[in-house]
């Protein structure tokens, strides 16, 4: 009998187990189909308010309590006064009112296949429903550029802001090349930092070929297209001469169209001197028309700070397990692209 009851007990354990298990995977899954709609969320940062709370502590830290109070009064007169204007403004029977004008910052770090792109369509579509020909769309963009249409994409998003004749300012920090530069370009006004390398403007293809080696090892590869150029050159077959001259062809014709692309966004550019792929420091760009300003994103903003409300607008994504092992996939063989790309450009020692 005391067998049985101890046996008892240890199965009524485990179902509760089992029940407790099951009822915890229905409510997993129950979360996950009602999020199942909702792949990611706009968040809104008001940096106006952050460089201002970082002024205050800065202030407080540095002033005595007697400038600190001499420095409160000062500002209550000030917010005083503010109030009367706006009070007075209020009651003015025009309809024109001064409304505080708007900056919003967008951030794009661009990967080789541009990924980024759907975020920044979500972010621009949010800023369009809001912004006001009197505001202003601040790109924090740093790329070193990838696949055509990936940032062909983004830089028709860019050009949204300016069908709608909003200005749109491209900052660049670090870098901007290639595609990267296909996004700035499109941009009312660029800045750079003395030492972010520029330009790029030009295609490039690597297709490494394995033929001689599966030769050698008695290997076939045997593939079938219809149409004489569906396939131009191949990583594992015979490349022909012909195919060769179609492929370099096409990526003329690429470069003619970039070309063509930065010529219409930015027509006092000597397009035949800067589209030969070179790069180009910040202070030589601008000697160029590359750029118009050289400063940094944060002098920028903190220089619009006192005429502007600067909001960060910043699409998120939520990942699930798989997409976070793709992304730090991702992210490493983007590191090693880059490594190898600035490995084999001059910097300084």
């Amino acid at each position: 009998m005391e067998f049985l009851y101890e046996y008892g007990l240890f199965l009524a354990k485990a179902i509760t187990f089992v029940i407790a298990v099951i009822a915890i995977i229905i409510a997993i899954a129950s979360s996950a189909m009602k999020q199942g709609g909702k792949k990611g969320e706009l968040e809104i940062t008001d940096l106006s308010e952050q460089y201002t709370e970082v002024e205050e502590d800065i202030t407080h830290h540095l002033l005595s309590k007697e400038e600190l109070k001499e420095k409160e009064k000062k500002d209550k007169k000030a917010a005083k006064e503010q109030a009367k204007i706006d009070k007075k403004a209020s009651k003015d029977d025009s309809d024109e009112k001064t409304v505080t004008p708007r900056l919003f910052v967008v951030d794009f770090n661009g990967s080789i296949d541009a990924k980024e792109v759907g975020s920044l369509r979500e972010e621009i579509s949010a800023i369009l429903t809001v912004a006001q020909p009197s505001d202003e769309v601040f790109v924090r963009l740093e790329s070193g550029g990838g696949m055509v249409h990936g940032y062909g994409l983004a830089a028709s998003q860019l050009d949204r802001v300016r069908q709608k004749n909003i200005p749109l300012t491209a900052s660049v920090d670090k870098v901007a090349a290639s595609g990267g530069y296909m996004m700035a370009c499109v941009a009312n006004k660029i800045v750079s930092a003395p030492f972010a390398i520029i330009g790029s403007i030009g295609v490039i293809a690597q297709v490494p070929n394995f033929h001689k080696l599966l030769k050698k090892n008695d290997v076939d590869f045997e593939q079938f297209t219809a149409g004489e150029f569906k396939r131009t050159v191949t990583m594992f077959g015979e490349n022909t001469e012909k195919g060769r001259e179609k492929f370099v062809e096409e990526l003329e014709e690429t470069h003619v169209l970039f070309k063509n692309f930065v010529s219409e966004h930015r027509p006092s550019l000597d397009i035949a001197k800067v589209a030969t792929g070179e790069h180009w420091f910040g202070t030589q760009a601008k000697g160029l028309g590359l750029v118009d300003e050289l400063q940094t994103s944060d002098d920028y903003l903190q220089a619009r700070c006192k005429s502007h409300k600067i909001v960060q607008i910043k699409y998120a994504t939520k990942k699930g397990l798989a997409e976070k092992f793709s992304k730090a996939a991702s992210l490493s063989f983007d590191a090693i692209i880059s490594k190898v790309w600035q490995n084999n450009r001059i910097f300084p020692g």
